[in-house]
């Protein structure tokens, strides 16, 4: 009785079921436990078909055929071919999984660069969409001019023509309110109130009927009482705050995600989603039902404020920094990165007219009188005054020098006091009339990064970049 596997006599002898072959039963149980099939048969095989065979023990014979030297060596010969064409097997595979191997690489390689070659496709494609314009030859500025695809609605083109009509022609008529505070006042401010408001990296203030809204990068806005020097309530943006305006009931807040949100009574009634990317400024126009939003997607956006919706946007080739409206509405005024200064018409978003800074434009604040507007670049320490009825370079009517870095501007509503703020502290400049002549009645070692105007120039709101309100008033 020899073993089916190894062709020698079993010692523990076993009995196939389906085959009937006679097996070692260690190796047997291996080759099952391996393949689970009758290597005779080819059928599959369990233990349990197995049956062992009582019988006597065998000695093992010595091989006849190791039995002299010359057949040792002749077995040694033949394992060692064996070896051999194993070794020869083995390398042919390792060739295969190298030559597969390389196609994988190679194949992972050429998806990465059409991965790439997509990526850069789809950047340039949205490049070219922010600088879509069109060659047009007007008035010999051979400028290009802004693509429009949205014409802003009839009833609004004739609420800002009549705005403009009306306000204009009251514009030179218009008198110093009665209550405005006086060059002296102003000279005499002192800080009158502090306080440090749960908004850290605070960004910017808005003012109005007594309060202030404090927003910063942490989507936090605290409703400060300028009066009673409190903070009455918080609202949660829950996005980073850029830009904010204040306007009777409702606050108006741009974010560094793309969004205009818009709160009333301390609730969102809206939000927008117009911009690709942070809306970095946000302005109103004189009729209260236009607010119009700029980002550095290189586009503006106008939205109608009674219906609550976007109406126009419009596509330049330039990132925005911060605008303004005209007091008279006709135009928009917005700065560039580049140190550019546009004029866009407000009822047809065509550009009408433009100035150069000659830094990134950081500020931009009108005067009542509605020919002079005020800009302070990136890192300057002076303001140029722009007048709009020039152009070129006799359109700088003054430049100011504070002597530190400006980040923020605000005109008064009578036009003769222009309030800078920056880190080094808050400067008033003056503007007299009647000598036509420029002073500087006060400055105060306040740190601002944005500066506001209450109600007849009575009091001086600033912010810091921790949070910290400071307000400014005439001493008793």
């Amino acid at each position: 009785m020899l073993c089916a596997l190894s062709g020698e006599a079993p010692q523990e002898p076993v009995v196939s079921k389906l085959s009937g072959a006679v097996f070692e039963k260690r190796l047997i149980e291996k080759y099952i436990e391996e393949n689970g099939k009758d290597p005779v048969s080819g059928e599959d095989l369990t233990l349990d078909d197995l049956l062992v065979i009582r019988s006597p023990s065998v000695v093992r014979p010595r091989p006849p055929t190791l039995s002299s030297i010359p057949a040792m060596l002749a077995a040694f010969q033949n394992e060692w071919d064996a070896v051999a064409l194993e070794t020869y097997s083995i390398r042919q595979d390792l060739n295969r999984v190298r030559e597969e191997l390389a196609t994988a690489l190679y194949q992972h390689d050429a998806a990465v660069r059409v991965i790439a070659r997509l990526m850069k496709e789809r950047d340039e494609a949205r490049d070219a969409l922010s600088k879509v314009t069109v060659s047009a030859g007007s008035a010999g500025a051979g400028d290009a001019m802004t693509l429009d695809p949205e014409s802003l609605p009839e009833d609004l083109v004739a609420k800002v023509d009549e705005f403009h009509a009306r306000l204009s022609k009251t514009r030179k008529k218009r008198t110093i309110p009665q209550g405005t505070a006086t060059a002296e006042d102003v000279a005499s401010f002192a800080v009158s109130a502090t306080n440090s408001l749960p908004v850290p990296q605070a960004t910017t203030v808005s003012v109005s009927e007594g309060y202030a809204a404090v927003g910063g990068l942490q989507g936090d806005v605290a409703i400060y009482s300028i009066d009673s020097d409190t903070v009455e309530r918080s609202l949660q943006v829950n996005e980073p705050v850029t830009n904010s305006i204040w306007d009777g009931t409702r606050v108006y807040f741009a974010t560094s995600k793309g969004s205009v949100k818009v709160f009333e009574n301390g609730s969102e009634i809206a939000s927008f989603s117009d911009h690709a990317g942070p809306v970095t400024g946000l302005s109103i126009h004189p009729s209260k039902e236009i607010l119009a939003s700029i980002g550095s997607d290189k586009s503006f956006v106008f939205y109608d404020l009674v219906n609550l919706r976007r109406v126009r946007r419009v596509f330049t080739n330039s990132v925005f920094t911060t605008c303004a409206f005209h007091p008279d509405g006709h135009l928009f005024v917005c700065g560039t990165n580049s140190g550019e200064i546009t004029a866009y018409f407000t009822t047809t978003g065509l550009e009408g007219a433009s100035f150069t800074l000659g830094a990134p434009v950081q500020a931009i604040a009108f005067s009542e009188n509605g020919y002079w507007f005020a800009a302070t670049g990136k890192g300057q320490t002076t303001v140029t005054i722009f007048d709009l009825r020039k152009s070129g370079d006799a359109a700088q009517a003054k430049v100011l020098d504070t002597g530190s870095a400006v980040q923020s501007l605000a005109w008064d509503e009578s036009q003769q006091f222009l309030a800078t703020g920056g880190p080094s502290g808050v400067t008033v400049q003056h503007y007299n009339k009647s000598a036509k002549s420029w002073s500087e009645p006060l400055r105060a070692a306040v740190s601002a990064i944005d500066v506001q105007w209450t109600a007849n120039a009575n009091k001086l709101v600033a912010v810091n970049g921790d949070g910290v309100i400071s307000v400014l008033t005439a001493k008793e």
